[in-house]
């Protein structure tokens, strides 16, 4: 079910009146329902993976906080981390390494070996979710939080349909606890979730849509597009890509505060970055604070010896996930890579750029 669409209004506003005429608990099972319902719009079978996935990391993040042996507490950790990245890489990566193994050996002139790709379909959302959870588990693991023994709790954290499928990714410490409060209805706060859900859509429908005309008809000619029409096309491509991806966020934040909820901000004004360290600040903020705590600090601090170039090489890393994250496809690769050599460059040039900057304005000045 998509945002943009008749049904999804029309399912909005009979969950919301249904919902706040029901008890705190009976709201949570509701949303559960109503999420799992939204969720298996798509291909009900994929419930399955959501339901496995929120499942094994209930029961875990418990043996996790239970356990006081070290050794079992990270094979527990292990366990989760194993279950949930093997479902994302089995759906969403397969395929992509299966064909450019096949690629790396023809290019290498092995002869051709006869390798099985299969007919997966990608389960929507999935890449949100299984971090969202993943990271429940890794918080457990680090004494940050104290797991729930409610069930019902936990699988309305995982499944909460406004951020299901675009994000933002909700942490356990903000989402989770929300789902144990009492919960009452404000009319100013409904108002505002209504005033961003519709920015949001003027966002996504408005301006993302009319310039992904513009943009496609150039980019799926581009053998015959002048360089003008392309660096219009890839100008406006910027401006499509934010207000698609925020404008989900905004209406799923503005759809959370219609139940009482309150989601993290996922956007901040990138474009007005002065550099690409703030631009990644700024930028599906619930991705990169993710990467960064579960990834980058952990590659970090696992060296003995913290030089700049094992910092450099994490941060590359880190970037390179992070376009892999967005898609099974070199192009994404190599965005991330492109990121990662931006910002190691940037941090190497630092102290050499504020010197030509002090250079400049004192010339300036006299």
């Amino acid at each position: 079910m998509l945002f943009n669409s008749l049904e999804f209004i029309i399912f909005l506003v009979i969950v919301f009146f249904i919902y706040w005429k029901l008890k705190r608990k009976q709201q949570n099972f509701f949303l559960v329902l109503v999420s799992y319902v939204f969720y298996g719009w798509w291909d009900w079978r994929f419930l399955s993976l959501i339901i496995i996935s929120s499942l094994v990391d209930f029961i875990v993040g418990r043996k996790i906080y239970q356990t006081e042996k070290k050794s079992s507490r990270k094979s527990f950790l292990f366990l989760s981390i194993f279950i949930n990245l093997g479902l994302l890489g089995f759906f969403k990566y397969f395929n992509f390494f299966v064909a450019s193994f096949q690629s790396l050996l023809a290019s290498l002139g092995v002869p051709e070996i006869s390798m099985t790709t299969l007919n997966i379909i990608l389960p929507v959302g999935i890449s949100f979710y299984t971090f969202q959870t993943m990271s429940y588990t890794i918080d457990i693991y680090r004494r940050k939080i104290e797991p729930t023994n409610d069930l019902l709790q936990f699988f309305a954290f995982v499944s909460f349909f406004p951020q299901l499928v675009a994000g933002p990714i909700e942490r356990a410490a903000n989402l989770l606890v929300q789902f144990g409060e009492k919960r009452i209805f404000k009319l100013n706060e409904a108002f505002d979730g209504c005033r961003q859900i519709l920015w949001g859509f003027f966002k996504k429908i408005v301006i993302a849509d009319t310039l992904a005309i513009a943009v496609n008809s150039v980019y799926k000619d581009l053998v015959n597009a002048s360089g003008g029409q392309l660096l219009i096309a890839t100008f406006f491509f910027a401006f499509q890509l934010y207000c698609d991806f925020s404008g989900y966020s905004d209406i799923a934040i503005g759809t959370a505060k219609l139940f009482g909820f309150k989601l993290m901000r996922n956007f901040s004004y990138p474009y007005f970055s002065r550099n690409i360290a703030e631009f990644w600040r700024r930028w599906h903020i619930s991705l990169s604070t993710w990467l960064r705590d579960y990834l980058y600090y952990p590659l970090v601090y696992s060296a003995k010896n913290k030089t700049r170039i094992w910092i450099y090489t994490s941060t590359f890393i880190t970037f390179v996930l992070i376009g892999l994250w967005h898609g099974a496809g070199w192009n994404y690769i190599a965005m991330g890579a492109l990121f990662g050599f931006y910002l190691v460059f940037s941090s190497i040039t630092k102290n050499i750029r504020k010197k030509i900057a002090k250079f400049i304005s004192l010339r300036k000045s006299s």
